[in-house]
């Protein structure tokens, strides 16, 4: 198994609020710009899409309430497990110290192709959260591209 953590974000939000946020998997189509919406269905525990013709699916394995969400593969080429961590801030309540572990069943070439990227994606989602909870909106952001009332 290759293991992938991703650094730690302190989020201006207390711990419940980003575990809500991400507790319930259909919140996630609501952060996509309608045109890739199509091929993503999600309920409460699964959501899968078709991206460049696979197949892929995610599926909650355990909640943790306020402070872990554990997802693993359903219906993807590759067995899967990560777990987001939703941490107090021990000096500040209203804050959470954020990060994503990932362990993942890839090959030898998939590791090759995707082992360094998985560590910057996750990174890049970690840096996306600390910054929208401050205000800031990711580079190239267009919120009327978005429909944020699903």
């Amino acid at each position: 198994m290759t293991e992938i953590e991703s650094k730690h974000g302190i989020v201006s939000r207390q711990p419940y609020e980003i575990y809500m946020s991400f507790a319930d998997l259909r919140n996630f189509t609501r952060f996509l710009p309608e045109d890739k919406r199509q091929d993503i269905t999600a309920d409460f525990d699964t959501i899968q899409a078709k991206i460049q013709g696979f197949d892929f699916g995610v599926k909650v394995h355990d909640r943790v309430p306020y402070s872990r969400l554990e997802l693993v593969d359903y219906g993807a080429p590759f067995a899967f497990h990560i777990a987001l961590h939703c941490d107090p801030v021990p000096d500040d309540p209203g804050k959470t110290d954020f990060h994503i572990n990932v362990e993942a069943d890839l090959n030898f070439m998939m590791k090759m192709l995707l082992g360094n990227k998985l560590r910057e994606v996750l990174d890049k989602v970690v840096d996306g959260l600390v910054d929208a909870s401050n205000g800031k909106m990711p580079e190239g952001f267009d919120p009327s591209q978005f429909n944020m009332n699903v």
